[in-house]
């Protein structure tokens, strides 16, 4: 595993959820914040975004939008102000009510929009850093040709696309595996266009991206400071200090701390015994990972299990 893949894993909860909308004419809409991320990919036409918070974002053909925070925003067809926000109409109401499109009163939108929205449901008692650092709004414009047109979404873009069109046999498999790989996408974008985050700055310092590959590539090994920094091609010194400069902790810290997310992670969606979890996190006995997990998370191994468990069930 590698940190992107396994700070997904640790938080998804649960299918994704998409929708196609059409849209015409005037429209303006609200979606509530949301115990996850958003989504939006406008296939045709244009709109605006309007995060609450934020500034107006516009919306062309192609581009993708992720609120990795489910932070609630307005939909339009028109450049937004306080005014309009205010008369938004919700999103669930608008889509069952056609005729709930024209409650703005507004007529210069440009032209049909269609879209594919969706949601994935995450654990935020379990949110990597990595993820935590997104801004509130992900904004990926389709530039085809340029830099930044990242050809890997783009592509992704048109195959679901293409299988919302078709509703082909196997696409009650396809869509969910399509959204999950346009999730991955999207977060590889912002890693190759942040300038400011210090997740992406990790994964590309040599010496910190070799020692947190190898700490996910087994957690269970007793790693100890001189032999993470053996695997990293460094001295100790070096590997703390870089390290503890992008990650924000020092190697071991995060080791502990990702030992326990991810015997959490294990604990919801597997049904191992506790003493094959510790195995795997690299605790000696159950006991161990009992006293260290109740000191992380405020209650037991089990409890924890239960109350996941629900949240799952929950999801679906």
């Amino acid at each position: 595993m590698d940190v992107v893949s396994d700070a997904l894993s640790a938080m998804r909860l649960g299918r994704p959820f998409s929708d196609r909308v059409r849209a015409s004419g005037s429209w303006c809409v609200r979606m509530p914040s949301y115990d996850g991320a958003g989504f939006h990919v406008v296939l045709e036409g244009s709109c605006w975004l309007l995060a609450d918070g934020g500034s107006p974002v516009r919306l062309g053909a192609g581009d993708a939008v992720l609120l990795p925070h489910g932070t609630g925003h307005v939909l339009a067809d028109f450049a937004l102000d306080a005014g309009a926000v205010e008369k938004a109409v919700p999103f669930e109401q608008w889509r069952d009510e056609p005729a709930a499109q024209d409650s703005t009163g507004r007529g210069d939108g440009d032209s049909d929009v269609e879209m594919l929205c969706g949601k994935y449901r995450l654990d935020r008692s379990r949110m990597h850093p990595l993820m935590a650092e997104l801004p509130k709004v992900v904004h990926l414009p389709n530039r085809v040709g340029s830099p930044g047109s990242h050809p890997e979404l783009r592509a992704a873009i048109a195959l679901l696309g293409g299988e919302l069109d078709a509703r082909r046999p196997g696409a009650y498999t396809a869509l969910p595996s399509l959204l999950d790989l346009l999730l991955v996408y999207m977060i590889r974008s912002w890693m190759a266009e942040s300038t400011t985050g210090a997740w992406p700055g990790a994964l590309n310092d040599d010496v910190t991206a070799a020692a947190l590959r190898a700490l996910h590539a087994d957690p269970a090994a007793p790693w100890t400071n001189e032999r993470l920094a053996a695997a990293a091609g460094v001295s100790r010194p070096t590997l703390a200090r870089r390290f503890t400069a992008v990650v924000g902790r020092p190697p071991m810290a995060y080791l502990t701390w990702w030992r326990l997310t991810f015997a959490a992670t294990l604990l919801r969606d597997t049904p191992d015994t506790l003493t094959a979890v510790a195995r795997r996190v690299g605790y000696g006995s159950p006991y161990a990972l009992s006293h260290a997990f109740n000191r992380e998370f405020g209650t037991t191994p089990g409890r924890y299990r239960a109350q996941a468990r629900a949240r799952l069930q929950g999801s679906h």
